[in-house]
């Protein structure tokens, strides 16, 4: 079971779901009946070509409503069966455990019918659901296994990353040596953190699984960089970025909608972004809207209104950007990515590596040079290194050169032996420990 977030804020996630599984359950509230995620899940359900069971939960309350559910799903195209339909009902209260085993038994009926089945003696394939640095683990990812048996050790290719697999652990943390179709592993021994819905593929050798790799890694340097040299007319970030300042009209359908619009907007300023509403009014895009966005350098936001013909002419000329919207949610989630990208990054430092000096070898051109050990991580060539001696930091600066039998590499990893050299300081003695570190970005958000 793979359970995504019924807020609009997750339709990628939703959209991830729908694709990589064999039945959804639309869960729909009998109280709240259809709702506008409930409508993009169906979508994602037809897109995806995969069949429906839905579940009407929350039977128990008072304002539970199931036949207002049916007749509301049915007027977008999910019948149940006494509408003519061949969907199948559950009606279920989660809280209460009420109808849960009957939804279990349709599932399993589901899948009879649908006669899934799978080969356990295929190379392993399937799909990341999550990905995450973890502070133990480094780089993890949670894999749907889809086709054939993933085993310790297997050499594999998963979006732009590849390797072999260090460790698997099952959805309860415990480690396992195999898993099966149908089975959620996460697994480490990652270079990095891949994408959710990046496809994982166990491959034949590990050379194989580097070219691929790589070809993946120079299309996506090609198409970002397409991207940034070509920003759409409609990247409401670019237009922020431009004009430092985010100035914006709302033109809706009824004041109702303009008032909700305009507290939603102003929500979103910080002490940081600057947002600033400079008309708000109910009607079509006028003329006179073009000329005061174009004189004011705002964008126009259009919530169920449209610009008449000479009104959008106008506004191509002005360079005037509209965006509009069926949606306020869609309204508040554009203006809040646009925002965000005026914030500086977050930059978050992470340990890299550590190694112990158990030798100091002086060489007369160079200096000293630390013999040693690498206790965890990896130690890279102009990374960040802390020289620590009885837990105090003496000096941060960063690894001038690495040798390992003479010859300069560009890092160690944990339990080998090495030479470091720190640029700028020479007072290294034996018991030092070296602490490598690096630092991530993370976007900041508004709240």
């Amino acid at each position: 079971f793979l359970d995504t977030p019924g807020h609009e804020a997750f339709s990628a996630m939703r959209a991830r779901g729908a694709a990589v599984t064999d039945i959804i359950i639309l869960v729909v509230a009998a109280d709240d009946g259809v709702k506008p995620q409930t409508r993009e899940a169906i979508s994602h359900a037809r897109e995806a070509k995969v069949p429906v069971i839905v579940a009407v939960n929350k039977i128990d309350l008072p304002a539970a409503d199931v036949q207002r559910v049916k007749m509301e799903l049915a007027s977008e195209g999910i019948q149940s069966e006494d509408y003519g339909g061949d969907v199948v009902f559950c009606e279920i209260s989660a809280k209460q455990n009420i109808g849960i085993e009957n939804l279990l038994e349709m599932i399993l009926l589901q899948a009879e019918v649908l006669d899934l089945r799978a080969n356990p003696g295929l190379r392993a394939n399937g799909h990341v659901i999550e990905a995450r640095v973890d502070a133990g683990k480094g780089p993890v990812a949670t894999i749907l296994i889809e086709k054939g048996t993933l085993r310790e050790g297997d050499p594999y290719v998963v979006g732009t990353f590849s390797g072999r697999i260090r460790a698997m652990f099952d959805d309860y943390g415990n480690r396992i040596q195999e898993a099966e179709p149908s089975f959620p592993v996460e697994i480490t021994g990652i270079e990095g953190v891949p994408s959710a819905g990046d496809p994982f593929q166990v491959v034949e050798s590990d050379r194989y699984g580097r070219e691929v790799a790589s070809k993946r890694q120079h299309y996506k340097q090609i198409t970002e960089a397409a991207s940034r040299a070509q920003p759409g007319s409609g990247d409401l970030s670019s237009w922020v970025q431009d004009h430092k300042e985010l100035k914006i009209i709302i033109k809706a359908d009824v004041q109702g909608s303009v008032e909700a619009i305009r507290d939603g907007l102003l929500k979103l300023e910080t002490d940081d972004v600057k947002l600033r509403i400079i008309h708000a009014a109910t009607g079509a895009i006028s003329d006179s809207d073009v000329n005061l966005a174009a004189a004011s350098e705002a964008l126009i936001i259009a919530f169920h209104v449209r610009a008449a013909s000479r009104a959008s002419d106008l506004a191509d000329q002005n360079n005037v950007q509209i965006k509009t919207y069926n949606i306020i949610y869609d309204i508040i989630n554009d203006i809040t990515l646009a925002m965000e990208g005026l914030l500086e990054p977050e930059r978050i430092e992470e340990s890299a590596g550590e190694a112990e000096v158990r030798e100091i070898f002086k060489i007369s051109k160079i200096g000293n040079i630390a013999g040693c050990m690498v206790l965890s991580g990896k130690i890279k060539r102009g990374n960040p290194i802390r020289v620590k001696r009885d837990g105090v930091v003496l000096y941060d600066g960063s690894v001038k050169a690495i040798k390992r039998h003479k010859d300069d590499v560009a890092e160690v990893a944990e339990g080998f032996e090495c030479g470091i050299s720190i640029d700028g300081f020479n007072d290294i003695q034996s018991g030092d420990i070296l602490e490598s570190y690096s630092f991530r970005e993370i976007a900041r958000t508004l709240k």
